[in-house]
């Protein structure tokens, strides 16, 4: 004690002398305020008034979702404002007033999470926190890197992965923790977005994919998403992000974000850094959004590693963590006293944030290290002297012992002490209106994506006609057959090599599809179907081109039912890299990795699908033996070579003559059956149904582990 002491003592000294003179030193009343009033009243400084003590009024509305609690409860250590009475800033002209949302009060008590691994020196990533958040106010957790914030936010929304374990307990309205689909909004710290959409068009769609109901209807609930999150000046323009496509900016993407989980008109909302990536003004314009969105009545639960003053001033209540220790939970106002209490006041011209994760964050240890020894203006550096493990002790210890803690507790006691409504599922849209959404959804991409779609269209009409141009003008004799293989090789093994060049859409669809899934808003089954229809159109689009431009270049036999037998044959050989791609992509999840795989396993399959070498002469314990039979190229070539040779004679002389089955045998292994063709392409269906089964049963089972990646029913109880 005598040590924390010490530190105690110095580091009032040193925070109190290095941000003020000496006739300016706060006293231990000293703390962060804003008077009551209006929203654009300057913050201040200065010794805290005497506020009278108001007792908790906790109600529950008849016929309602939610509990309301009138006022904050009290503190015999100090009075606190209540944070209600900063009014929401005035709408614009012609902006509808956001309905009101009936809220819900979120509680946890003695709440503990383990992750194996997690950390290095404890598996306990959450240690016996304790709070509890009321509807109409922001609750912010808050705390350094690492200390457990996003973790604590994920077990109150009930979506930890399947490692963690739960102990506590969780109450939402005074009932142990259910959140049906539709009650809540959960915002992750990274969401993709789709660049080549309007924002009312994206959210438009989100609201079809999440909600049951007539068309209209979700129209209007895209409207008072867009007024809420005040975007109506950025409703009609592209989203953007991409290289070529510059886009809204963060502030306005992360309000975007937002308002997504805002078509559910949700009771409760779960953000995770609602100011990542953003700068001091988007930051601030951010807060007052949400402090307005609070004001209609929802529950908003957010982390939050730093802020600025005017940010921190938003604030009703902080959860301040460290390590997965709770060292405060209560008013913001309160905050600021806590630590002038325990010995360490926060200097006058310092932000409160930054005071906080300065005192609290053990990675400023490394920077005492390396200015202990220089000297400023005022002597030794001692604004940065101080051991953070000591004062995460004394904090700990304090809030402990503290009148906040007993009052945190009584709070607590008061919400769960008897139950109130619980809150209803909001119902989901059918299957078959997602997936044609999907569908309807990814056309409009492609249509508007060129550098991923319409570009790969062009690259393909380029190779097929050098393909055709090379080998133009072969005829119909004995000794064009080896050539005619050649040229057919290159068409199946090139072409399936240049989709490829859609590995960096397929790997954006499949982000996107985890963010909307983590969500409830889709499915691995809805998604694949989505994909699949919606490719369909565009992959035959591809071959019946690229087929006419090949099939005529090159001469083949001039039948409609050949050339109709090539282009389906060309479309199922594209179907099944399609799906191969999404294996891929849902595996690596990064554009390099994945083209370098499918490279790699082109290659492989160029090489055992019988062209190089007679299939019957390949090595029979790895390159027959699977690989020839699982390449794809293998069947589509052996088919096409069926197609154009089965049935066909060639004159050897003036009276022997031998079938188009025998003149291949030295080039090509084909069956001297003309049905083979049609099981050939049989086996091509197969695989594209199989591949997209195989990823279907991979997103699922990859997705069950992973917080951002949930396949089913995300509603799982966090206890």
């Amino acid at each position: 004690m005598e040590e924390i002491q010490s530190q105690s003592d110095n580091y009032r000294s040193s925070s109190s002398s290095a941000s003020s003179p000496a006739s300016r030193v706060p006293s231990s009343n000293f703390f962060y305020l804003r008077k009551p009033g209006s929203i654009r009243q300057p913050i201040s400084f200065e010794d805290s008034p005497e506020w009278e003590d108001t007792d908790a009024d906790i109600r529950v509305d008849e016929g309602g979702d939610s509990i309301n609690a009138a006022t904050t409860p009290g503190s015999p250590s100090l009075s606190k404002l209540n944070s209600s009475s900063l009014p929401s800033p005035p709408l614009p002209e012609g902006v509808g007033v956001s309905r009101k949302i009936a809220g819900a009060s979120v509680v946890w008590k003695e709440l503990t999470v383990t992750i194996k691994g997690k950390r290095k020196y404890s598996d306990k990533v959450v240690k016996s926190s304790a709070g509890y958040a009321l509807p109409g106010t922001m609750t912010v957790i808050m705390g350094p890197a690492k200390s457990g914030k996003s973790t604590l936010l994920r077990a109150l929304a009930g979506r930890l992965p399947r490692s963690a374990r739960t102990y506590g307990e969780v109450f939402v309205n005074g009932a142990k923790s259910h959140l049906p689909y539709g009650s809540y909004g959960y915002v992750e710290r990274e969401t993709i977005l789709i660049g080549s959409l309007t924002v009312r068009e994206f959210l438009y769609y989100s609201a079809l994919l999440q909600l049951p109901g007539f068309f209209c209807e979700k129209k209007s609930v895209v409207e008072d998403a867009i007024h809420a999150m005040s975007l109506g000046d950025y409703a009609n323009k592209l989203i953007g992000g991409h290289c070529y496509m510059k886009g809204l900016p963060n502030g306005e993407r992360r309000r975007v974000t937002i308002a997504r989980e805002l078509v559910t008109r949700p009771h409760i909302l779960f953000i995770d850094e609602p100011l990542y990536h953003l700068n001091s003004v988007s930051a601030l314009l951010m807060m007052v959004t949400l402090k307005k969105l609070a004001s209609t009545g929802r529950t908003l639960i957010f982390t939050i590693y730093q802020s600025s003053t005017e940010v921190f001033g938003l604030f009703d209540r902080i959860c301040l963590l460290s390590h997965g220790n709770t060292l405060f939970f209560g008013e913001t106002l309160a905050c600021l006293q806590h630590f002038s209490n325990a010995g360490f006041p926060c200097p006058i011209m310092q932000s409160p944030s930054d005071h906080f994760l300065r005192a609290i964050n053990t990675d400023f240890d490394r920077i005492i290290v390396m200015c202990k020894n220089l000297q400023d203006d005022h002597g030794d550096l001692s604004s940065v002297n101080m051991d953070t493990a000591v004062a995460i002790r004394t904090l700990e210890a304090t809030f402990k012992s503290s009148a906040d803690a007993s009052a945190v507790e009584s709070m607590i006691l008061k919400l769960t002490e008897k139950e109130g409504p619980l809150l209803k599922s909001k119902g989901k849209a059918g299957h078959a209106t997602r997936v044609a959404v999907l569908t309807w959804r990814s056309l409009l991409i492609m249509s508007r994506e060129w550098r991923y779609f319409w570009l790969r269209l062009v690259l393909y009409m380029i190779l097929t006609l050098c393909i055709g141009t090379v080998f133009s003008g072969l005829g119909h004799s004995l000794s064009s057959i080896g050539t005619r293989v050649a040229s057919i090789f290159a068409f199946v093994s090139f072409t399936s090599l240049l989709s490829i060049a859609g590995v960096p859409a397929y790997t954006k669809e499949i982000k996107i599809y985890a963010s909307e899934e983590s969500n409830g808003h889709s499915g691995a089954l809805v998604f694949l179907l989505g994909q699949l229809f919606s490719s369909i159109p565009f992959l035959f689009l591809i071959s019946i081109s690229s087929s006419l431009v090949f099939y005529f270049l090159i001469g083949l036999r001039n039948e409609f039912s050949l050339l109709m037998y090539f282009v389906l044959n060309f479309f199922m050989c594209l179907l099944v890299n399609e799906g191969l791609m999404l294996i891929v992509a849902s595996i690596w999840l990064d554009v390099f990795q994945s083209i370098l795989t499918l490279v790699s396993i082109h290659v492989v399959m160029m090489l055992s699908a019988g062209y190089f070498s007679i299939r019957s002469s390949l090595p029979g314990a790895v390159w027959m033996y699977p690989l020839s039979y699982i390449a794809f190229h293998t069947y589509s070539i052996q088919g096409l070579l069926e197609n154009e040779y089965i049935g066909t004679s060639f004159a050897v002389g003036p009276v022997r003559a031998i079938s188009g089955y025998q003149a291949l045998r030295s080039s090509y292994d084909v069956s001297p059956d003309g049905n083979a063709k049609w099981d050939n392409l049989l086996v091509l269906f197969l695989m594209a149904i199989g591949y997209h089964i195989f990823c279907f049963g991979f997103l699922c089972f990859r997705h069950l582990g992973k917080p951002e990646f949930l396949c089913g029913n995300t509603n799982r109880n966090s206890n």
